[in-house]
């Protein structure tokens, strides 16, 4: 077996459809995601929908780490 047949398209379509769907069932639980999305920027995403671009606070407690720098607007 080579390598291209074990890390193949199956298995990146399964890991993009696990991590959406951890996604939302964190959000659907009413807990915010925070990632870093494609363009760079950190992002916060609450349950509601809105997202905010965040600055992390390196060495601040865990709860208090990160700074709002402002909402995002969605695309209409």
């Amino acid at each position: 077996m080579t390598t291209d047949e074990f890390f193949g398209e199956n298995l990146d379509a399964a890991i993009v459809a696990a991590v959406e769907h951890a996604r939302e069932e964190t959000l659907r639980c009413g807990v915010p995601i925070f990632y870093q999305d494609e363009t760079g920027l950190e992002i916060m995403e609450q349950p509601d929908g809105r997202k905010f671009e965040i600055r992390y606070i390196p060495g601040a407690p865990m709860d208090h780490n990160y700074d709002v720098l402002r909402e995002l607007q969605t695309a209409a």
